[in-house]
């Protein structure tokens, strides 16, 4: 009998799993299911771009069937419930997938309402409809107070509210409205960016573009009739321009499953993947509690872990040590404005040590975000 594996979501880190897995399995011996609720695959970095003119949402997403092989099976329902004692997926419309390994790569969901008043009186590029919304918003944005910064933790992809800091900057420059425009940067920790190496790096070139960092600021209310935010520091700051990044919970299913902590992330061995209540559910991405970017970055070095394991598994052998231990690998590119950028490589042991910003850093990133639909969800690097 070929043993059934589903991978539960279609995002980065489950088009890879199942496209790995159908390269590395023999014909017959198992059959791969990808189950997602939408069907359509969104390169979420690209918001960013959205927000800021630079780019239209028509190159954001992709049919899902487009990106997978042929023998992995696609299908469209919403997963409402995770069985694991009984080893099943229960759906929404069609009754249960039973599974023999199951690859949970869910993600996180903003928590739009996790502070009052969030919703209503804040931008945000964190969703299609949010990067629109806020390009629109700035394009009629005249000069006045402009307000950049995390609303709550944890959140995905740490480098993007730094990295729109600094491209707002130029943004507002080209328009030439910058010069009658006060941004400040808002960090809920004592420093801009999550990492230190990296806040050593960012931070001096803020301070240079005239950007105000402010630190220990952890909104608890916004205010949309005053625009006006306050913090659980007692601080207050007024916006006529507020974007900030919302916080994280896991997904529903994983919450109503009951198999999360109490913000929804999956207990996971931070070597093997493994759920820590069954060696036959993994979890990769942002849905697991691992103290490590929550980043696409993360699923795409995650992925062949959990799939030298599960092949092991069926072929009845031991798992490739070199293959099947997860170090906390992460590669993120860091836009740092002006047409320059820099890198970040790190693991659970090494901390990044960021080079300098320069225009090489910069055309990296453009030349993966053009190259990203033919590469890592196909497995091709």
């Amino acid at each position: 009998m070929p043993a059934d594996i589903v991978v539960l979501g279609g995002g980065v880190g489950g088009a890879l799993t199942a496209n790995l897995l159908s390269k590395r399995l023999p014909s017959g011996s198992a059959r791969i299911r990808v189950l997602d609720e939408t069907g359509v695959h969104v390169y979420q970095p690209g918001f960013l771009y959205v927000a800021l003119d630079q780019a239209n949402a028509g190159w954001l997403s992709r049919d899902l069937r487009s990106l997978l092989r042929d023998d992995v099976e696609l299908l469209i329902d919403r997963a409402v419930r995770i069985d694991v004692e009984n080893g099943a997926v229960h759906l929404e419309r069609e009754g249960a997938l039973h599974y023999d390994f199951l690859v949970v790569t869910t993600g996180a969901q903003p928590d739009w309402d996790g502070v009052p008043g969030l919703r209503q009186a804040t931008h945000n590029f964190y969703s299609l409809i949010g990067a629109e919304r806020l390009r629109e918003a700035l394009r009629t944005f005249d000069g006045g107070s402009l307000v950049v910064g995390v609303a709550g933790m944890p959140y995905k992809c740490p480098p993007a509210p730094v990295e729109f800091a600094f491209m707002v900057d130029d943004y507002l420059r080209r328009r030439k409205v910058r010069d009658r425009t006060r941004i400040r940067f808002l960090s809920p920790i004592n420093r801009a960016f999550t990492i230190e190496s990296a806040s050593k790096l960012v931070q001096p070139l803020m301070e240079k573009r005239g950007i105000e960092l402010e630190t220990f600021v952890n909104v608890e209310t916004v205010d949309p009739d005053k625009r006006r935010l306050t913090s659980l520091e007692g601080e207050t700051f007024d916006f006529d321009l507020a974007v900030l990044v919302p916080p994280h919970v896991g997904a529903t299913v994983v919450r109503d499953s009951g198999l999360g902590d109490p913000g929804g992330w999956l207990p996971t061995d931070p070597a093997t993947l493994q759920l820590k209540s069954s060696d036959r559910v993994f979890a990769i991405g942002d849905a697991t509690d691992l103290p490590i970017s929550k980043s696409g970055s993360t699923a795409h070095f995650e992925a062949p872990v959990v799939v030298e394991q599960v092949v092991a598994a069926i072929e009845g052998r031991a798992p490739n040590p070199a293959k099947s231990r997860y170090r906390g690998k992460v590669t993120c590119f860091l836009e740092t404005g002006r047409r320059q950028a820099t890198i970040l490589v790190f693991d659970y042991d090494h901390p990044p040590k960021p080079p300098r910003p320069s225009f090489i850093w910069h055309v990296a990133k453009w030349l993966f975000n053009r190259v990203y639909w033919l590469t890592v969800p196909r497995g091709r690097i």
